[in-house]
Formats: structure tokens, C-alpha cells, sequence
């Protein structure tokens, strides 16, 4: 298995150097939860100090789960990231499930998140009706889908663009609120009785960290990976945290806590145009929207990858026709229209953040399992073999998997309707998998 994980890095080239893989993290990760979870995260904390610990604590288990991933990725530079690495290191049936996942759950659940958060800005900045939040969000997928059908590179000028535009939100946000506003930050109660819990908050704050997962699966194009890959992650998801909790600490600073919770998903604008009155809270807010909208684009860009390469090694139904690519354009439009169907299906659940919370509960269930796989190669390879080990093993790798239970046995008890809706179609694949498995259609790993 190492031998196939050295040969495969070999074939990459070394191009990337520091800065360029810190950016690549950075804008990885930044997309919309920054500016759509303010509300959420204090409302299932209690009060603004339970809030920001959660950011701290989602920053804390990403961190220690990014440095965790790298290791597997730098050993296996697969193509596919972890549903290679764990086909590669637990057998063909648990990277086919978590492929089913990503395919059936996580990358439809939140490209119909994305946009159903875009659309829900859109409404209130041209005042339309709520009535087209749902249209408006199947045909923003639609649109973005029909660009990426044209190929990557179209795709891509609208990644850079977005890249560039979702920092300049945050950046005003948190150095005018840190300096105009005259709100209490701490202490302050969210304005209900009740909440979820800290569970609840810290998976909240996940979903804007989200992203991180495939930092670790650039190892195999670094000049030097034992050294860069740590620096990218830790420096990356430093100015990421820095960011997150300067803009909540910023909106605190400016509206009570209890008004962000009942803003809501409008909390980073209202606290825009308090700060820059409407016409400079409008250009925050497109700037918002911009960042939205890349991230948005970037997943329907990533996400149908996901079936086509399940696809290629005959793991779903009409694997002849999902791997299929457009002679014209050379995209995998098959699989992109698939995963644009069930995007829309979870749209008209209408709630983005039920979305994102069932997104984030079954992905993080199938990381554990990637935490682990790193004790299992430590035991296979030795350290002068590896391209890069995790700092402080097995500290931080232990910090990433007590993280990730909590915040699964967290959801299960908080939310056990969509705990099982999760569980119940991620089940629902397995049946599947012998049913292909019997027939003959799967292909080796």
C-alpha cells in the first residue's frame, strides 16, 4: 500500500510553495457560514460568550483535523481524497459508502444550502417576495450548473473573481465594528430560553469551517510536503479563525446578541449598513452575495467528481452513463445533472440550515474513520517513509476524533429526526453495494 502511495505522489508535480497552498486553504474554507451562522451559533450556545467559545472549539477540532488528514493524504495522494484513502486502507466498501454520502448527502445537501442562502439575500436586497426564495435558488444551481457544463475554465474565472471579492466583507466588518460599534460582547443572552446546547453551536460553526478536507490531498504537489503542508494548514486555518471570531466579535460590538439571533441569516448586513449606512451596507452585502455565489460555484464545480469517479470503478446504478463525458466540452455532464437534481430535491426542504447540519453530522461521522486510518498506517510505516507526520501524535489526531464524537453524539441527541434521515439513506446504500457487487458492475479499486 505505501509503495502505490509513493508511486502515485511521484507522478505529481512539485509546484506548490507556501504562500499559494496558505491562499488555497484560506479560500477554501472562507465561503458563506461566517456571514450566515452569527445567529444560529449563539442561539443553540445561550449567550454571546458560549457563542464565541464554540468558534474557538470548531477552530481548535478543524485545526487538529486538517493536520490529521495531511498525514493520510501525503502517504496516499490519491485522486478522489479520502474516499481513495479510505478504499485504500479499509477496503472498497467503506470508500464506496462514503462516496455514496458525499454523492447522495453532503454534496447535494449543500449546494441546495448554498443556495437557498443566496436567494434568502437576494430577496430582502432587490425586496422581492418571499415567495421566489425557492425558484430563485434552483435557478441560481441551475445557471452555475449550466456554466460548469462548459467546462472548468469557466467555472474557474468565476472561483478567482469570488475568491478575491469574499474578503473585502470581512475585513470591513471586523476592523469598523471592532472600532464604531458600542454593544456589550460578552455575556450577553441570545433572547430565548431554551437552546440546543454547545453540541449544536460548535457543528454550526463547523459548516463555516467546512472545507479543510481537501487541503491535506495537495501533499503530492508540494516542493516539500513535511514542511509546508503543517505551515499552509496551521497558518491557513489560523487567518481563518482570526477572521471568524474578529467578525463575530465585530457584529457583537455593533447589534445585542439577541438581534443577531433575530436578524438571523441578515445579521452580517444589518451590522453592514449600521456601520456604512445603505449604501455602503448595500456594497457589503454584494460582496456577501459574491462570496455566496463562489462558493456555491465551487462546489457544483467539485461536488459531481464525487459520482463520475464512483462511476468510472462501477459503484452506482448507470455507471455506463455517469462516467461519460461531453465529447465537446470534456465535463462529466451525466454526473453533473445528477447531482443538480437531487440538489434541487433537498432545496424544497426549504431550510438551509437543517441542510447544513445534516451535511455536517454525516461527514464528520465518515472522518473519524480517516482520523483512525492515520494509527493504522503509523503502524505499516515508518517515519523516515513518511512525507509528513501529524505534530504531537498522538495528541492532536486525538483531539480531532474526541471532537468529532462529541459533535456526532451531539447531533443524535439534539436532532435525532434528521440523525436518522442521515443514517437511514446513508444505510440504503449498502444493499446497494451488494446488489453491484453480486451483478458484477464494480470495478477493482
Amino acid at each position: 500500500m505505501h509503495q502505490q502511495g509513493r508511486n502515485d505522489e511521484t507522478n505529481l508535480r512539485r509546484d506548490l510553495g507556501l504562500i499559494p497552498a496558505t491562499a488555497l486553504v484560506v479560500g477554501m474554507v472562507i465561503g458563506s457560514g461566517i456571514f450566515m451562522k452569527p445567529g444560529k451559533v449563539i442561539l443553540a450556545a445561550g449567550d454571546s460568550t458560549l457563542g464565541l467559545a464554540a468558534w474557538v472549539i470548531g477552530g481548535i477540532i478543524t485545526l487538529a483535523a486538517g493536520l490529521t488528514i495531511a498525514e493520510l493524504g501525503a502517504q496516499i495522494p490519491k485522486t478522489g481524497g479520502l474516499y481513495a484513502c479510505l478504499d485504500e486502507v479499509y477496503g472498497k466498501f467503506w470508500g464506496y459508502l462514503f462516496g455514496w454520502v458525499q454523492t447522495v448527502i453532503y454534496g447535494p445537501a449543500i449546494v441546495g444550502a448554498l443556495g437557498l442562502y443566496f436567494s434568502s439575500l437576494v430577496i430582502p436586497f432587490f425586496e422581492y417576495s418571499e415567495e421566489v426564495k425557492i425558484p430563485l435558488a434552483i435557478g441560481t444551481i441551475l445557471f452555475l450548473s449550466a456554466v460548469n457544463s462548459l467546462g472548468t475554465r469557466y467555472g474557474g474565472i468565476i472561483q478567482s473573481v469570488a475568491t478575491a471579492a469574499k474578503l473585502i466583507p470581512i475585513v470591513l466588518i471586523a476592523a469598523f465594528g471592532l472600532w464604531k460599534g458600542n454593544s456589550q460582547i460578552l455575556a450577553m443572552t441570545s433572547g430565548v430560553t431554551e437552546s440546543a446546547g454547545m453540541g449544536a453551536a460548535v457543528l454550526a460553526t463547523l459548516w463555516a469551517y467546512d472545507g479543510w478536507i481537501g487541503v491535506g490531498f495537495v501533499a503530492g504537489e508540494m516542493k516539500n510536503p513535511a514542511k509546508l503542508l503543517p505551515r499552509a494548514i496551521v497558518i491557513g486555518l489560523g487567518i481563518v479563525m482570526v477572521a471568524y471570531i474578529a467578525v463575530n466579535l465585530a457584529v457583537l460590538h455593533v447589534l445585542p446578541a439577541a438581534e443577531i439571533v433575530a436578524q438571523g441569516k441578515l445579521a452580517a448586513g444589518a451590522a453592514a449598513t449600521w456601520l456604512f449606512g445603505d449604501f455602503g451596507g448595500k456594497l457589503i452585502n454584494i460582496g456577501i452575495l459574491v462570496s455566496i455565489f463562489g462558493t456555491l460555484n465551487g462546489y457544483i464545480l467539485t461536488c459531481p467528481r464525487v459520482p463520475y469517479a464512483m462511476a468510472l470503478r462501477r459503484q452506482l446504478p448507470a455507471s455506463t452513463l455517469l462516467s461519460q463525458t461531453n465529447s465537446r466540452f470534456g465535463t462529466p455532464l451525466n454526473a453533473i445533472i445528477m447531482q443538480i437534481v437531487l440538489a434541487i430535491l433537498f432545496v424544497t426542504l426549504g431550510d438551509p440550515d437543517r441542510l447544513t447540519d445534516l451535511a455536517m453530522f454525516i461527514i464528520w461521522g465518515f472522518y473519524i474513520l480517516g482520523f483512525l486510518a492515520v494509527f493504522i498506517l503509523r503502524r505499516k510505516t515508518r517515519a523516515e517513509n513518511r512525507p509528513y507526520s501529524v505534530p504531537a501524535f498522538p495528541f492532536v489526531p486525538a483531539i480531532a476524533i474526541v471532537g468529532s464524537i462529541y459533535i456526532v453524539i451531539s447531533t443524535i441527541l439534539s436532532n435525532p429526526a434528521d440523525t436518522l434521515l442521515a443514517l437511514g439513506i446513508t444505510v440504503a446504500g449498502i444493499p446497494l453495494y451488494w446488489l453491484l457487487n453480486r451483478s458484477g458492475q464494480q470495478g477493482g479499486s
